[in-house]
């Protein structure tokens, strides 16, 4: 069961998980150890096992809250959208433009994929994207007859050039990530025969 926190606790765990993430993503999971994420924050190792029970779970928890972060910043941005096609590419958009101002995360999911203990989260995190990405792949389907189209290999290819383009033109390439998003967009449409 969750700690119950007051606003002063939620404070420092977030400040935790915080410098925990940006040293995650400068120096690498292993290389980070617990006494330099509460050294750079000027506490204990004891405020560091209040809040979490292993460095481990740290970096569970920094996946999984910045994934809930990244699908509520989908879901307010597509609102109350009718379109399903519209409503994956601003999904789309919405992930990219969320990746290159958060690339600290996308670094994590990188280092996190190379590490077996992560896998679970990883894979957890997947199945909920794909899955939401299915729900609109499937009311593009069934609007415009669509009837040879698998939902879940489209959703995981609408998802595989997101995460290259991500990886290849904006983070390594420093390329402007709306024309990027054009780029992905059209791709994409054209897929799901838009």
């Amino acid at each position: 069961m969750a700690k119950k926190l007051t606003a002063r606790g939620q404070h420092r765990r977030d400040q935790l998980v915080a410098t925990a993430a940006r040293r995650f993503a400068e120096h690498g999971y292993d290389p980070t150890s617990v006494a330099d994420i509460v050294a750079d924050l000027g506490v204990g190792k004891g405020v560091f096992y209040w809040y979490f029970p292993s460095k481990e779970e740290l970096l569970n928890e920094i996946l999984r809250a910045s994934q809930l972060e990244l699908r509520r910043a989908q879901q307010t941005a597509i609102g109350d959208e009718v379109d399903p096609l519209a409503r994956i590419e601003i999904g789309l958009r919405t992930s990219m433009r969320w990746f290159a101002q958060h690339r600290q995360y996308f670094a994590i999911q990188q280092l996190a994929a190379a590490d077996e203990r992560f896998a679970p989260t990883l894979r957890r995190n997947r199945e909920v994207a794909i899955g939401d990405t299915m729900r609109h792949i499937k009311e593009v389907i069934v609007e415009r007859e669509l009837v040879d189209d698998d939902p879940e290999l489209l959703a995981h290819a609408i998802h595989g050039v997101v995460d290259h383009l991500v990886r290849r033109c904006i983070i390594d390439g420093g390329e402007d990530t709306e024309q990027v998003a054009d780029a992905a967009v059209a791709f994409c449409r054209r897929g799901l025969g838009g």
